[in-house]
């Protein structure tokens, strides 16, 4: 069985942006998918994350499984990724809105706890069969050279939108739908 887990971005839940959506049109089309509430989305933290995915007896990722992750909780699916045991290989990651680590972000200390430790980007593309990060150019907080950077380093391919923010709503009162993500798995 397909499945899918959905992974917000900080200070975010469940029920925001088009999440709840998203796993709606999924479980209609016969997939199983989960859209966690992370634990304390306000501070990101990959290990706490880890801790509480992994730790779900219910959820398997396999060769079926798609990850797709909003913002910090795209990095947290790199994160994720890196923690599985070597075996495990999914099928898809979709990286909305992804970023890297910086210092000279003024959110920079809310953001650490998602690079604690590097990322091991050959180790990660192993897990995947595909990656793709969707990014818009005006993207007020992840700068697109970010998502290009990523995308590179996984052998990914890059979606470069125009005028789409951060892909939620506070750009756009459409972000309660996210068709692009059902075309993208070949589910429209």
């Amino acid at each position: 069985m397909k499945n899918a887990l959905i992974l917000h971005g900080t200070g975010n839940n469940s029920k925001g942006n088009w999440f709840p959506w998203l796993k709606k049109e999924l479980e209609k089309r016969g997939w199983k998918a989960w859209v966690p509430d992370l634990p304390q989305a306000d501070k990101p933290n990959i290990k706490r994350y880890n801790k509480f995915i992994l730790r779900n007896k219910d959820w398997e990722f396999n060769r079926n499984s798609i990850l797709i992750g909003h913002s910090s909780g795209a990095v947290a699916i790199l994160g994720l990724l890196q923690a599985m045991p070597e075996e495990t290989v999914v099928d898809t990651c979709i990286l909305v809105g992804s970023f890297i680590a910086t210092d000279a972000d003024p959110d920079w200390e809310q953001m650490k706890g998602l690079f604690e430790e590097p990322f091991d980007f050959k180790s990660i593309k192993k897990k995947a069969k595909r990656f793709i990060f969707l990014h818009s150019k005006d993207d007020p907080y992840c700068p697109p050279e970010q998502a290009e950077y990523l995308s590179e380093k996984v052998g990914g391919k890059l979606i470069m939108k125009e005028n789409e923010g951060h892909f939620n709503l506070e750009k756009r009162p459409e972000y309660k739908k996210f068709p692009l993500v059902l075309e993208i798995l070949g589910e429209k």
